[in-house]
């Protein structure tokens, strides 16, 4: 078993769990609010309060997605939380990192593994892997070409993990714990994105009964869809109970 560190009287881990989605909510409401009342127009003309949390959870996201993209992580906070608190589980959202995307959710089940998952969409479109670049591209919605996704998640899921060994003392983790513990990194497409269907079998891997495309980048990222994520974290966390 991992060790773990004595927290000081004072230490307070990041908003996660409840409270974070609490926050969430508070950001989402907020933001659609504006939206409807001001057309969208500038935050200072609103007359409005910010909500708790609002910093964190809203200005993380360009404006155009942010009221999409706190509902997305809301809906998969909660969901999680229904079917994991027994276990244990811990939901950190939107980790800020400097220059990069945040990170959607970083998920603890302390002692025992760890998940980061980016929550992403491209509208009606199909994700392709091009094996021989090791990049993501995005299919055209006439069919007739594909687009490179940029900045590929692939790269921003194996950053997150880096951020995480120079910041585990944000979460009271040892060195060992952070750099030892199972961490799985997770593209999550959500609809009507999805991954095209005719990725070669080598590029897919099991995680307990069911396969996912596994797809190796700076580690291993696995790419799955927005219904799937309960039974892929389910799977995940048989494999280290």
């Amino acid at each position: 078993m991992l060790a773990v560190k004595d927290p000081p009287n004072d230490f307070q881990l990041p908003p996660h769990n409840e409270p974070a989605l609490k926050m969430i909510r508070e950001a989402k409401d907020y933001e659609s609010t504006v939206a409807l009342a001001a057309g969208g127009a500038a935050l200072a003309t609103c007359g409005m309060v910010h909500p708790l949390g609002w910093v964190l959870f809203g200005l993380a996201y360009k404006p155009l997605v942010r009221v999409e993209k706190l509902a997305r992580l809301e809906r998969l906070t909660a969901l999680l939380l229904d079917e994991f608190k027994s276990e244990g589980i811990q939901i950190f959202p939107v980790l800020q990192i400097e220059d990069k995307n945040p990170i959607d959710l970083f998920i603890r089940f302390p002692r025992t593994t760890h998940l980061f998952i980016s929550i992403r969409s491209k509208g009606e479109r199909e994700i392709v892997y091009n094996e021989a670049r090791e990049v993501l591209q995005v299919k055209r919605k006439d069919k007739n070409g594909l687009k490179l996704w940029k900045p590929c998640p692939l790269v921003e899921l194996a950053d997150y993990e880096k951020w995480l060994n120079k910041n585990r003392d944000k979460f009271l983790m040892s060195s060992r714990e952070a750099q030892k513990t199972p961490t799985a990194k997770v593209l999550v497409l959500w609809p009507p994105t999805k991954a095209a269907p005719n990725h070669n079998e080598h590029l897919y891997g099991e995680v307990g009964s069911m396969k996912f495309l596994a797809l190796r980048r700076k580690g291993t990222a696995f790419v799955i869809q927005q219904e799937e994520v309960t039974e892929f974290v389910r799977a995940w966390l048989a494999k280290y109970k």
